[in-house]
């Protein structure tokens, strides 16, 4: 299955990328996608549990990916 992810701030430069496609095996968790993602150049700062959101809702690691969804990677925000 295909599944696409979006990257933000400072994920986005980690990855060196807005949005990449990945494929997965059918059945795939968040946590499998995000240790994918973790093992290309340069990601392998991203958490190991990093705040997602699947098809634009918080989703967490356990949450099962099915082909064609968006798994969006959010950053930690700091402001004043």
């Amino acid at each position: 299955m295909r599944v696409t992810s979006l990257f933000f701030a400072s994920y986005r430069d980690l990855v060196g990328a807005e949005e990449i496609e990945l494929d997965l095996p059918e059945g795939s968790t968040v946590s499998e996608l995000v240790d994918k993602v973790r093992s290309r150049p340069g990601a392998g700062a991203i958490p190991e549990a990093p705040v997602v959101a699947v098809n634009r809702e918080y989703a967490s690691a356990d949450t099962v990916l099915s082909d064609g969804d968006e798994v969006a990677f959010i950053p930690p925000v700091a402001g004043g």
